[in-house]
């Protein structure tokens, strides 16, 4: 029996994928009108139902914080998609943008209507330029079938979607550095409260979801939240597109149910990861980005899902599965890791600019056998704790977790390199 399913990648074809009329044929554009047929309260009880998480990464229940939007009289309301995929390893919202952009667009404009928002905004990785060029063309044959723009659905409510393009900045993934750089600020983190359904946009009330997570309020819609939690675990309905890279024999976005199948389902199953290229042997694998947690191989038989990768000290994140084989070593590995945050950090905080440079030093001396010494872990351990405890925003404060999480799996291969 397959492990995988197809709810949100079903009729997911590039060649039809800017078409209003294949995507109509397709059930396209039933939730947005079931929508301008409802109250804001009966849609938002479909999405609390359904149990959606958020997919960035914080995992969020979505219809909390649809239902805290909608509770704050301020107007007017700002719609925002988290379209800056730089985590690495993650490449899901680029797929979801270039083959089925029509399914996220839906979403987006249901948002619109429920808060009677004026305008959406799509922040999109700079990087993805040929999908801004594609999402500007859908928004162009959404304007002209009616869907967005003046007066949708003769609902009597307008609405339009900006393009936002990024500049390649990771902490801007974070949702108050997005909304800055949208702003034309400094991608900076916002101290937290007021939290940015109270100020967020142009200090306005404002809804941040990630693309998947926009993308799946049609499914909601059109399945119903009791149905749509069916299909995944009683916790976090649904699915998840997972990536898998690194290792992995067959490297791709997969869509499967969350508390249906293992983490050794989806490395190894035919129909998914297919095993360890080279027909090498697993050492370890890195869950939701570079700021997730590090697996082992006795971890294999976890579910995926959210709650029972938290037990197992793992996580969903982003969806990034990133397979290591025999040959790498954990030290080198994390070198890479360290690198990437001491690239990406905004510099704002002294803990998270200078606790990542501090860990790689140490890490260079664990890296060349007999120059660390024991008092070097001790000092690493201050460093985590500190950048943990005092970092300003998330990017700190997750940095060094695959780095605490491979001192559980490998810990002769810190203390072997001791002098």
């Amino acid at each position: 029996m397959s492990k995988l399913v197809k709810i949100l990648s079903e009729n997911a074809d590039r060649a039809y994928s800017l078409s209003i009329h294949e995507y109509e044929k397709n059930g396209g554009f039933t939730a947005l009108k079931k929508t301008a047929a409802s109250s804001p309260e009966e849609i938002i009880a479909e999405i609390k139902k359904a149990k959606l998480l958020g997919r960035g990464g914080a995992a969020y229940p979505a219809g909390n914080k649809w239902e805290h939007l909608l509770h704050i009289p301020e107007t007017p309301k700002h719609i925002v998609c988290n379209a800056d995929e730089g985590e690495p390893g993650t490449f899901k919202d680029r797929l979801i943008m270039d083959l089925m952009p029509l399914k996220m667009l839906e979403g987006i404009i249901i948002a619109g209507l429920v808060f009677r928002a004026k305008a959406g905004h799509i922040y999109v990785r700079g990087e993805y330029r040929k999908l801004q060029r594609r999402l500007n063309l859908a928004l162009g044959n959404l304007i002209s079938a009616g869907y967005l723009g003046k007066n949708i659905l003769g609902s009597g409510h307008d609405f339009e979607i900006h393009i936002i393009s990024g500049a390649g900045a990771y902490v801007c993934g974070e949702n108050s550095a997005l909304l800055n750089s949208t702003e034309g600020k400094v991608g900076r983190p916002r101290i937290k409260p007021p939290h940015l359904a109270e100020v967020g946009l142009f200090l306005q009330p404002t809804l941040v979801n990630n693309v998947e997570s926009f993308a799946n309020i049609p499914h909601i819609i059109n399945m119903g939240g009791e149905e749509y939690l069916k299909a995944g675990h009683p916790d976090s309905g649904g699915t998840k597109l997972i990536c898998l890279s690194g290792h992995s024999r067959n490297r791709g976005v997969y869509e499967i149910p969350l508390g249906k199948v293992t983490l050794r389902d989806a490395i190894y199953d035919p129909e998914i990861g297919g095993g360890v290229a080279n027909n090498k042997k697993l050492k370890f694998f890195h869950l939701g980005g570079q700021s997730g947690p590090i697996g082992g191989v006795d971890q294999l038989d976890t579910v995926y899902s959210y709650t029972d990768l938290k037990k197992a000290g793992l996580s969903v994140g982003s969806g990034a599965i990133v397979v290591m084989d025999e040959s790498v070593s954990i030290i080198e590995y994390l070198k890479s890791v360290t690198e990437f945050f001491i690239h990406e950090s905004c510099g704002k905080c002294l803990p998270c600019r200078e606790g990542n440079r501090q860990i790689l030093k140490i890490l260079n001396k664990l890296s060349v056998p007999g120059k660390a010494k024991a008092g070097d872990l001790d000092t690493m351990r201050r460093l985590i704790r500190t950048m943990i405890d005092a970092s300003f925003c998330g990017l700190g404060q997750s940095a060094a977790v695959a780095l605490n999480s491979a001192w559980k799996h490998f810990p002769a291969e810190f203390e072997g390199a001791l002098s």
